[in-house]
């Protein structure tokens, strides 16, 4: 009995070359058409899972987690300095949805850094601010400025405890003059105290404290 072969059916090659071409899993470095170039896990096309982000333009690294393509988990975000070409860490903490979100820790140009929480990229929640005159900002951030309940420590020790509001006191609060041996409670609005009262405080422990104390009512 004759065999007859029939001729097995080809698929076209680009159906070869497209499913090469689908990313999916741990791969080498893909370049994008800007120049960019990322490193890592892919799924269905988008980055997703552990990978490294090198942006061409502005010479910034991302290396940390991905989620569908976005920056999400733990990561780390650095530049490179613009004299040294060094890389200098600028964030170290969560993302979320491609920003800042949950507990991290940022460092500014100055020796500025702030520790504590974001969300939506903003400083928002809980958090510690160091600042470049040596001032120490710790308490609560809405919008990324302090808002409701903070201690500001100044560089000679001299703070502020109570409310805030866009980045003002306001509200119930205490300044506690430690230089001096005084210390003022009341009431501010927008950094300006509008009422409240004058008291001694530690004036024995004070370096340079008022010629006359206040006498008591």
């Amino acid at each position: 009995m004759p065999i007859v072969k029939y001729p097995r059916a080809t698929e076209p090659l680009w159906h070869e070359w497209d499913g090469k071409a689908q990313k999916c899993g741990l791969r080498h470095t893909v370049y994008a058409v800007n120049g960019d170039r990322y490193t890592g896990e892919w799924l269905d096309n988008l980055k997703h899972g552990k990978g490294t982000q090198v942006w061409k333009r502005t010479g910034a690294i991302y290396s940390g987690d991905w989620k569908f393509g976005k920056r999400d988990g733990y990561g780390s975000y650095s530049i490179p300095d613009p004299v040294t070409k060094e890389y200098k860490k600028v964030y170290t903490g969560w993302w979320k949805n491609d920003q800042k979100c949950g507990y991290g820790a940022t460092f500014y140009p100055g020796g500025e850094r702030y520790e504590g929480e974001w969300s939506g990229g903003l400083r928002s929640g809980w958090g510690r601010m160091y600042y470049r005159d040596g001032s120490i900002y710790e308490g609560q951030w809405l919008v990324d400025r302090p808002g409701g309940q903070g201690m500001l420590r100044l560089p000679n020790e001299n703070r502020y405890e109570g409310g805030w509001k866009d980045g003002k006191k306001h509200g119930p609060g205490k300044f506690f003059y430690l230089d001096k041996g005084q210390l003022f409670e009341g009431i501010w609005a927008a950094d300006i105290p509008k009422c409240g009262i004058l008291i001694d405080f530690g004036r024995d422990e004070a370096p340079a404290p008022t010629q006359y104390p206040i006498p008591k009512v």
